[in-house]
């Protein structure tokens, strides 16, 4: 995997694969209501650990409503099979980035409490140079 990964992974280039709206989205398909979402959606780069790229959907919590860990707890097999999130195109636009590379295994793991306002997702993706 070529060194430049942060250059690759910029957060301009995150927005884009994931922009803000999504979570309006989301929160449509699953409530009805885009206002009834209690939080936003960010995807941010962490670093690199050897040939995995360690990455995060924030969870940050919307003016005047609650960002509670029951609401977060099962999100990520919910964000891994849900079409308007569609991590696995996120994944795929990601190892774009980097020539050649291959995704040999992707997941995300456990919800994380940071703070009141902010619960993050991590998304861990494991590359292969060819």
């Amino acid at each position: 995997m070529p060194p430049q990964t942060q250059e690759n992974l910029s957060q301009q280039f995150l927005n884009d694969i994931f922009p803000p709206h999504k979570a309006d989205q989301f929160f449509e398909a699953l409530l009805g209501d885009s206002s009834e979402g209690s939080f936003d959606i960010q995807l941010e780069f962490n670093g690199r650990k050897g040939n995995a790229l360690e990455l995060e959907f924030q969870l940050k919590e919307r003016p005047g409503k609650c960002l509670a860990c029951n609401l977060t707890t099962g999100l990520p097999k919910v964000l891994s099979r849900h079409p308007i999130i569609d991590v696995p195109g996120v994944v795929r636009q990601i190892a774009e980035q980097f020539h050649g590379a291959q995704v040999t295994h992707w997941e995300l793991g456990r919800t994380m409490q940071i703070s009141k306002q902010l619960h993050v997702v991590p998304l861990t993706i494991t590359l292969e140079q060819n």
